[in-house]
């Protein structure tokens, strides 16, 4: 049941109202032939609801009355005039066996989550049938969590966001890392008089995909990878009509942990991509899946401490607002508090007496055995020097990863009987950082040939592309000159030829380019070489039979910024609401300057209904300030200084298809 419309209907589907009156024509939307919501003006002057508009434009490039040519982006918000008009519109409550009140669309939310006695029926219902032993009675909550909890975060300095192994084990990512704030959050003033803010839920699942033909594209693009800054693997695009769209059950925004049962949650992104491109008939993928905010508490279970050990752990802050770098969860089907991770190079990574898994049973002498995450953050935000942690530990599995030269292996609990769960590596892996892990080489190719020889090679990209990217070689056959040659391969991307820029050019204009210039008895082409330096990554040509080739993801990371095309995407969003979204990357001592990368988009928040932000898009600027150079800690403020709006300057490459 939606808390928004008070009626059922899919998460991705407009609400649903009862209105009074018959609606004005000219206020109803001809794809839903309902009223209008989010009203969105075309250029040819015709007026739809934004999701019915968005969906029609995945399928088509018209506008459905009038069929001239159109696209999403052409579109703009419709008048506050007509945003006024809609919200005005009288309906009736949705529960009217107990409720008789009419009141304007815009209020009726207010009414079902303040007023409505339908609603607060509906809610205790569902409560007792939840909770059949309480009876409708509740512990009195402790003073922890009856004082207004800063917001709840999400993690943004780069830590793993693997849950527990276990398919459908239910947690929350609403509290991140004590001390660390978070642009997904907005913190309010209001203090008591607002409703407390609830906790970021997810789940993980187990996932099996069927192929008729082994061969076949799964239709995802993925991004991440250990060696960047997203560390875990995240869909960033479900391809329409492709196996992974006609199943359903995978979207963007999820994170997969595991294929076939071999855990990804720690790999690089070239072997990600490997794994997931291997042929077969079916294949089992555990995902994390973001479910959005809910109210749900843990249920109030005790808990045997049988064969578990109680440790004591004492960290020191050098002051009052240096964060721990854990990061904290509940469960549903357990209660209390248990660490999902530790941030790497934070004081608790470092000091590494705290183990993921670990159940907090007190903080500096609070009982936190029915706790929340948010009263833990509170408890270590206030604390001036010494946070002093007593923990639950159940013996695990050790689990040592791959070893390379200076890594170490490190061990973690296990919740599904041995199913490793990874921890990311210490300050001594591979980073990702753009100089050292790429090489951008120009060169220049001049050939003597025919003039009726052709180049032989074919391009992909073009700015007029829906990711603005370059122009490069997706192929060189073996029957033009530059297959003789031997110079241009493919992947390489096309600066010029014969003094010609085709860097800002779309993709038709770039065909004419190179037709034109090749009828020449010489060619002078000049070409951006980006090759990876790692040896140890395997070979994904073998395994890309029957896929359509196109750069890794990872490539694109290496382009220098002159080619880079930004695109600004404006955010706007009520004074209770968060943005919606986290971020991982920025400058840091250990790894220097990092881009700084998308890694959540929180479901039914503004990033996540205006549909432009990615999991992988780069933030290269917040209201036309520069990020480069800029450390989490000084960003995120700056986020979360923009109340109501933002702009961000992002780059959007496509991510890999597996």
């Amino acid at each position: 049941l939606c808390s928004e419309c008070g009626q059922f209907h899919l998460l991705l589907d407009n609400h649903l109202y009862n209105f009074q009156d018959e609606v004005d024509d000219e206020l109803i939307c001809h794809i839903c032939l309902q009223p209008l919501l989010q009203p969105m003006d075309t250029p040819c002057g015709h007026t739809y609801c934004f999701k019915c508009l968005e969906n029609f434009m995945q399928e088509y490039n018209f506008c459905p009355m009038d069929r001239k040519k159109l696209s999403f982006q052409q579109c703009h918000k419709s008048s506050l005039l007509v945003r006024n008009l809609l919200d005005k519109l009288v309906v009736l409550c949705p529960f009217k066996a107990e409720c008789q009140q009419t009141m304007q669309r815009c209020e009726l939310e207010a009414h079902l989550q303040n007023r409505c006695p339908g609603f607060k029926k509906y809610k205790s219902e569902l409560q007792r049938k939840k909770n059949p032993i309480s009876k409708g009675r509740e512990d009195p909550p402790t003073k922890a969590e009856t004082s207004t909890p800063k917001d709840p975060e999400v993690p943004s300095g780069g830590s793993s966001l693997v849950a527990e192994s276990s398919a459908a084990a239910v947690v929350s990512l609403g509290t991140a890392e004590p001390g660390l704030v978070n642009p997904a959050f907005e913190e309010t003033e209001e203090g008591e008089n607002l409703p407390q803010r609830t906790s970021l839920v997810a789940e993980t699942n187990t996932i099996e995909i069927h192929r008729e033909d082994p061969e076949e594209e799964l239709g995802m693009r993925i991004v991440g990878g250990k060696d960047t800054p997203l560390g875990n693997i995240v869909v960033q695009e479900v391809l329409r009509d492709s196996v992974i769209a006609t199943d359903g059950r995978i979207a963007p925004g999820d994170h997969i942990l595991e294929v076939n049962g071999v855990n990804i949650s720690s790999v690089t992104h070239c072997q990600a991509v490997s794994f997931l491109r291997h042929p077969g008939p079916v294949l089992h993928l555990m995902v994390l899946q973001e479910k959005g905010f809910s109210n749900k508490t843990a249920q109030q279970d005790s808990i045997s401490a049988t064969n578990r050990e109680v440790i004591h752990v004492t960290l020191i802050k050098r002051d009052r607002s240096e964060p721990l770098g854990i990061k904290l969860i509940r469960k549903t089907d357990e209660a209390g508090i248990f660490i999902l991770d530790l941030l790497e190079g934070g004081l608790a990574a470092k000091n590494g007496k705290l183990s993921r898994n670990d159940r907090v049973l007190s903080i500096n002498g609070q009982d936190l055995r029915q706790g929340t995450p948010e009263a833990a953050a509170q408890i270590i935000q206030s604390t001036e020097s010494r946070v002093n942690f007593v923990v639950l530990r159940q013996p695990g599995v050790q689990l040592s990863e791959p070893v390379e030269e200076g890594s170490t292996s490190n061990s973690s609990s296990s919740s599904n009987g041995g199913s490793p769960v990874h921890h990311r590596r210490r300050l001594d892996q591979n980073h990702y950082r753009r100089k050292s892990s790429y090489q951008k080489a120009s060169f220049t190719v001049a050939i003597k040939k025919e003039p009726k020889e052709s180049l032989g090679i074919t391009i992909g990209g073009g700015r007029d592309n829906k990711n603005k990217l370059p122009i490069y070689v997706t192929s060189v056959q073996p029957i033009g000159c530059l297959f003789r040659d031997g110079r241009i391969r493919r992947g390489d991307v096309l600066l010029s030829i014969n003094g010609i820029d085709l860097t800002q050019l779309n993709y038709y204009d770039a065909v004419s380019a190179l037709k034109s210039n090749a009828a020449s008895h010489s060619v002078v082409l000049k070409a951006l070489e980006i090759v990876s330096l790692s040896s140890t990554e395997p070979s994904l040509d073998i395994k890309e039979q029957g896929f359509s080739w196109s750069p890794l993801w990872i490539t694109w990371l290496g382009l220098p910024t002159y080619l880079h095309c930004c695109q600004d995407i404006i955010l706007t969003k009520g004074n209770l609401e968060s943005w919606g979204f986290s971020i991982v990357g920025g400058f840091e001592e250990s790894k220097g300057n990092q881009p700084f990368f998308i890694k959540t988009i929180v479901p039914g928040t503004p990033a996540f209904r205006d549909r432009k932000l990615k999991c992988g898009d780069e933030i290269v600027a917040v209201n036309g300030v520069p990020a480069i150079g800029m450390s989490n800690s000084e960003l995120i403020p700056m986020l979360k200084e923009q109340r109501n709006k933002v702009t961000l300057t992002v780059v959007s490459w496509p991510g890999s298809l597996v």
